[in-house]
């Protein structure tokens, strides 16, 4: 792959470069980072920053114009993307509807469905959840126990989803279900996508360790959809779903911010501010090592670029980033807190804002490996799929569902 510009990608990275620097609010992105804005606000400054990147025709780019894009080549939304990472805070509120839950729209929905919400996704004027993880499937998405009743036209869902990240802030979702349990996990599952303010819809905000409430839970109760909110196939969900993990993966694993620049412009402006603070010859030999992990972070983006780019879609492969980003998003955090001692600096404002981040970071890793799927899903993915291993024994292969452990739930 070459990593260099071509000329057209130079002026269109530049053009890019200077509408940002002239329009984000990178003020804000820098109070929230550093603990002196509340969540609320970002949110509020969120929804402005997409409105205005999608009325001066900088949002989704790769999407065709008629969904709010501007059929711009791969490349050039990779080049956004880079150029926009200094405020990527501002874009937690529509990954998901529009990294996530939009390519799957793009995929199943009618044209209908699509010219309707597609635009509404680019502009952040509907926020999207994914609804997939339940209390009582773990790790294991195939054995969700969410029920899809057949009523008529419509069907009557049941059930409970948690960790849903955004709920709370959301106009629609997509949600798996389970609509056939006379037959093996993954055969039995049908899509949807639901409108959030739905009679029978309840979101309960978890608090979080760190004092922030992105996840929920979600609680459906005789839940009415119409089949025409089905998407694909009646029990094919899990190739849907399929569709939506692949696209998650990519988005969360090259948007992990692990920490690393952060961290070491901590540790430097520590040992210079006089204090006496000394990181140490073996810190110094962890930091090496964090390099040489970020920079593969880095090259195997490179090559789900280069495959973007080529017109292919996100395979299996991109398991990796989002496995290794989280794996050493929560090194660095804990190395890191163990070397300062959790001590927090005194008197400069600069070191405090800096201390918080590493706070914020070490507060938030633990999540990061379970979201999107946790290390070990992703490690028998990247087995199995990526370097052709044999996959693990399970009993329940060709087992019903409502014949295994799950029977007493349903």
């Amino acid at each position: 792959m070459d990593f260099e510009d071509s000329p057209q990608e130079a002026e269109f990275r530049a053009e890019a470069r200077e509408w940002i620097a002239r329009h984000a609010p990178f003020d804000l992105v820098k109070a929230f980072r550093s603990g002196l804005c509340a969540r609320s606000d970002l949110v509020t400054g969120a929804r402005d920053w997409q409105r205005k990147k999608f009325e001066a025709g900088w949002a989704c780019l790769h999407w065709p114009k008629a969904y709010g894009g501007r059929d711009a080549a791969v490349m050039e939304k990779i080049i956004w993307d880079q150029e926009e990472a200094p405020v990527g805070a501002l874009n937690e509120l529509v990954l998901i509807g529009q990294g996530m839950c939009a390519p799957t729209l793009m995929h199943y929905a009618n044209d209908a469905q699509k010219a309707r919400h597609l635009p509404r996704i680019a502009s952040g004027d509907e926020i999207w959840c994914q609804m997939f993880s339940e209390p009582s499937a773990g790790s294991d998405l195939a054995g969700l126990r969410t029920r899809a009743e057949p009523d008529g036209d419509d069907w009557i869902l049941n059930g409970q989803k948690i960790w849903t990240s955004w709920a709370h802030e959301a106009d629609f979702g997509i949600i798996l279900t389970r609509s056939d349990p006379s037959v093996p996990k993954h055969r039995g599952l049908t899509m949807f996508y639901l409108d959030m303010r739905a009679p029978g819809v309840e979101v309960r905000p978890i608090r979080q360790a760190n004092g922030d409430t992105v996840f929920n839970e979600v609680f459906l109760t005789d839940v009415r959809i119409p089949d025409a909110q089905r998407l694909g196939e009646v029990n094919q969900g899990w190739r849907v779903s399929l569709t939506t993990l692949m696209n998650e993966r990519m988005s969360i694993g090259s948007g992990i911010p692990t920490g690393l620049p952060e961290i070491l412009d901590y540790v430097t402006a520590l040992e210079a501010s006089g204090s006496g603070f000394s990181a140490g010859a073996a810190f110094d030999d962890k930091l090496a090592d964090w390099a040489c992990r970020a920079n593969g972070l880095k090259y195997t983006s490179a090559r789900l670029i280069s495959a973007l780019s080529q017109g292919r879609e996100p395979g299996p492969e991109a398991s990796i980033g989002k496995l290794v980003a989280g794996e050493l998003m929560q090194d660095i955090a804990i190395e890191t807190w163990d070397l300062l001692g959790g001590q927090v600096p005194h008197g400069d404002a600069s070191l405090r804002a800096r201390h918080s981040l590493v706070h914020s970071v070490l507060m938030r890793s633990p999540a990061v490996r379970i979201e999107g799927g946790s290390d070990e899903i992703l490690r028998n993915i990247i087995g199995e799929r990526v370097l052709g291993l044999p996959a693990e024994p399970r009993a329940d292969k060709h087992l019903a569902f409502n014949a295994g452990p799950a029977k007493a739930a349903n």
